[in-house]
């Protein structure tokens, strides 16, 4: 059972994402919070698998609340809700660890999937909303690992990074699932998540969100 938790100041909002939640046999809401800072209290004894959180919350916005709670429940892992589809704050959630993004206006069908994905360790990467203001955020923004300083030349791969690693970073920063991976690589499933593993490891990256930071950094893939 997946465990979620919901974060967002207006009660009707909450309401209605808990009805959504409730009604996937594989997924139990074990709280709510109004604010950020409800959301980083309520986090470690809950233990949520997903939090489901709002960007543009009083006491303490979604971007603050993400950061300290991906820094202090390990396991717990965000989904960034936001009005628009390049919503500025989102930019800031990146940093602080959110693992995806969706639009409030999504329907509920995608937001089960999407809570799912983000459960089992995937980054929502798929087109749309993220691949976008991943592009976006590359092209304003300086990465956590980058210098002081003007943007530069692309930065280079380190060499411990394979050529088959190579391929695979490129398409988790193309919104590829690894079971898509796998059938466009003509690799299994298992194979490509072992990949995806390495690729984490060597490049000392969070999760998928980050692999993509760091393709668009090496000049792997353009905005």
């Amino acid at each position: 059972m997946t465990r979620v938790l919901i974060a967002d100041d207006q009660v009707l909002v909450r309401a209605g994402f808990r009805e959504i939640v409730a009604s996937a046999d594989d997924l139990d809401v074990v709280g709510e919070a109004a604010t950020g800072a409800e959301a980083v209290l309520l986090a470690p004894r809950a233990r949520p698998d997903v939090v489901v959180m709002d960007i543009r919350m009083p006491v303490m916005d979604g971007i603050e609340a993400t950061r300290r709670i991906t820094a202090t429940v390990p396991g717990s892992r965000v989904l960034v809700l936001t009005t628009f589809d390049l919503d500025e704050y989102v930019f800031g959630a990146l940093h602080a660890g959110a693992a995806g993004f969706l639009l409030k206006d999504t329907p509920s069908a995608d937001l089960l999937a999407a809570i799912r994905t983000i459960a089992a360790g995937e980054a929502l990467l798929a087109p749309g909303v993220t691949r976008r203001l991943i592009a976006e955020f590359v092209t304003r923004s300086p990465a956590p690992r980058a210098r002081p300083g003007p943007p530069g030349p692309p930065a280079p791969l380190p060499a411990a990074i394979t050529a088959r690693e190579r391929e695979v970073l490129v398409l988790v920063a193309e919104g590829l699932s690894n079971a898509e991976i796998g059938q466009r690589l003509h690799i299994t499933a298992g194979t490509a998540k072992t990949h995806v593993a390495h690729l984490l490891l060597k490049l000392a990256a969070r999760d998928r969100v980050q692999l993509v930071i760091v393709a668009y950094q090496a000049g792997l893939v353009t905005p």
